[in-house]
């Protein structure tokens, strides 16, 4: 998970011993098969800096590094001081690592937006498409959010606002919490990009009103049990509003085609 164990290959194509882990890695494998044995579950609180560092054979600073790492990836939350409060607990908040790793990808080039736009139509076409064949799916949320999306006084900083809790709302109602992780990652690492595009659009109101239609168009069709039109719906909403961005933005608009359309450089 951490390392990848991966070998090295020589001059003359024979395997070579993987490269010694560093200090801070050795800490983080160690935790990584205390949550996978069960030794660690959320809740519960790293052992102590010292210890760990005694028995591992490393320093302590490399302890810390490797619990900044795993804070960074919200497997852990930390809290200074002393007392029963203190130190490094397990949690469970995946999303906030996974949107900080996309966005930092995508500033960095490293995943083009196209890329990006391309997986959310697969993640959340398939959302919508098991949503519609699943009687028992709470949309109470969703229908909430259609509702409050109808305001005519909404900005458009409130309006995407709640488009995007809409999206994520559509994801936690399949209840599959990994897709939920990723989707929430996925928009997040392209929020600037949306919402520069649409601060550049001259006919907002049309645009949002199109942007209404098309959510009610895609409940609907979930709410009907009709996985294919949801599906379909799905794909022509996010790649629409997409093209519609990357217009303003003079960035790459199709989705068949597009390589790049990084966010350092737009106009």
């Amino acid at each position: 998970m951490w390392s990848g164990h991966i070998g090295r290959i020589g001059r003359t194509g024979d395997a070579m011993p993987d490269a010694a882990p560093r200090a801070w890695q050795v800490v983080l494998e160690r935790i990584e098969a205390d949550l996978r044995e069960g030794r660690l579950s959320p809740g519960d609180r790293l052992t102590p800096e010292r210890e760990l560092a005694s028995t591992l054979g490393v320093g302590r600073s490399s302890v810390r590094e490797a619990i900044r790492v795993l804070e960074v990836l919200g497997v852990v939350r930390t809290a200074t001081g002393s007392g029963p409060t203190a130190g490094a607990m397990i949690v469970t908040t995946p999303r906030g690592g996974l949107a900080a790793f996309l966005r930092l990808q995508v500033a960095a080039n490293g995943f083009p937006i196209a890329d990006v736009v391309r997986t959310r139509v697969v993640l959340e076409g398939d959302v919508v498409e098991r949503l519609a064949t699943d009687p028992e799916a709470d949309l109470t949320e969703v229908h909430g959010i259609l509702d409050a999306m109808d305001a005519g006084a909404l900005t458009r900083e409130e309006f995407l606002a709640l488009d995007a809790r809409l999206h994520q709302a559509l994801a936690e109602a399949s209840g599959n919490a990994v897709v939920a992780a990723m989707m929430a990652g996925l928009r997040s690492s392209i929020e600037s990009y949306t919402q520069l595009g649409a601060a550049r659009m001259s006919d907002w109101p049309s645009t949002a009103a199109r942007l209404r239609d098309e959510h009610r168009d895609i409940v609907g069709a979930v709410t009907r049990g009709d996985g294919v039109l949801a599906r379909e719906a799905v794909r022509g909403h996010i790649a629409g509003y997409f093209r519609q961005v990357a217009e303003e933005l003079g960035a790459p608009a199709d989705l068949a085609s597009a390589e790049s359309a990084p966010v350092r450089g737009l106009p």
